[in-house]
């Protein structure tokens, strides 16, 4: 009995998979640390914007996401003709690769980079070229040497999730000239609000000085609106107007339009947030270090965990021992980071928890 056949190479991907959600149990609190979500959730503003506009369920939303363009335009000080909002940054570096990829064609990532680069390059029928990196951080003379004249696409996410580690701003660019012109940089900057380093460019001016260039962000983290599906561009005249032409028309509902408005503009509950994560991480990291585990250095909203291979202190085994105790990690095996665990900045008694955990589980107890 024959079936419908996907595109060659379809089923070669590996599907996303997401942090694992816990599962709540009568008696036990607990903390889902796994997927990188603010503790604090979204700015009340934004709730109060989403539950207005459920007076109006039965209107279509504006086409272009006019209102959240111009809050963007407002916030960055960017052109917004020259923004394209989407359902998560993760539609937009899809529609990235549909405009710009095709079969025989590579678009290059690095070798811990975010899972949905292989899936959209390879949903296009290219080839995923893997860039390894330095101490878990993308490196730019590795990169170069892989483009070739197929090359179409760069993947890069600043800071890079799942290891936190950034480029500063002076390799980005030295990575931007070394591509040839017909090669797009995608700058994905999901986790740049928690960033606090003097050499650390979202990559704006890149954008606003060349025609190959384009940047990527979320409502996802920082403003806390993961369940609503709101990213944003901003790009080069010629890369928005292709991109556009593809985009579905209503790809983000009022809404989730309307609270990104609020969030983007509620800057004090921003700085609440970035103030938090930026404490409880470098707490995290000197008493997770004091364990003797090694804690990679992050600029984002979570922390890398390596874990010994000997029995009885792997990552696995610390994994399950959390969540016995109510706190859900990450695991990393499809990272290819099988002896860590990525752990996000919860509140702090998560925090804390964590720790206390990690001291338990090192001691054997």
């Amino acid at each position: 009995m024959s079936c419908p056949v996907p595109n060659p190479g379809i089923l070669e991907i590996a599907p996303y998979t997401p942090g694992k959600s816990p599962v709540p149990e009568p008696g036990r609190k607990v903390f889902k640390l796994s997927a990188n979500e603010t503790p604090f959730g979204p700015s009340p503003k934004a709730v109060e914007a989403y539950k207005a506009a459920a007076d109006h369920l039965e209107d279509y939303p504006e086409g272009t996401s006019r209102v959240l363009r111009q809050a963007i335009g407002r916030a960055f000080g960017l052109d917004p003709d020259r923004i394209i909002c989407g359902a998560g940054s993760d539609e937009i570096l899809n529609l990235l690769a549909h405009t710009y990829l095709c079969r025989g064609d590579e678009a290059i990532s690095t070798a811990h980079g975010f899972l949905v680069y292989p899936i959209a390059t390879m949903a296009n029928g290219a080839i995923n070229v893997v860039a390894p990196e330095t101490d878990f951080t993308a490196d730019v003379d590795a990169i170069l040497k892989l483009v070739s004249p197929r090359t179409k696409l760069v993947w890069l996410a600043n800071p890079n999730n799942p290891t936190g580690t950034y480029l500063p701003f002076d390799e980005v660019k030295r990575l931007r000239a070394g591509l040839p012109p017909h090669v797009v940089l995608v700058l994905d900057a999901a986790y740049s609000d928690y960033v606090y380093r003097n050499d650390y460019e979202l990559g704006i001016e890149l954008v606003a000085t060349s025609d190959n260039t384009v940047v990527t962000h979320t409502f996802s983290k920082i403003h806390g609106l993961a369940a609503l599906r709101v990213g944003w561009m901003f790009g080069p005249a010629n890369i928005v107007d292709a991109v556009n032409r593809i985009r579905g028309p209503f790809n983000v509902s009022t809404p989730a339009m309307l609270a990104a408005v609020a969030a983007i503009e509620d800057t004090a509950h921003q700085e609440m947030s970035r103030a938090h994560t930026e404490k409880w991480r470098n707490w995290l990291t000197e008493e997770v270090t004091k364990l003797g585990l090694k804690v990679t250095p992050s600029v984002a909203n979570f922390i890398l965990i390596h874990f010994p291979p000997e029995k009885g202190k792997t990552s696995a085994e610390a994994d399950v021992y959390l969540t016995r105790r109510g706190l859900v990690l990450r695991g990393l095996n499809n990272y290819g980071l099988p002896h860590c665990l990525r752990m996000t900045i919860g509140t702090e008694e998560a925090n804390r928890l964590v720790a206390e955990g990690l001291r338990d589980f090192m001691a054997g107890k």
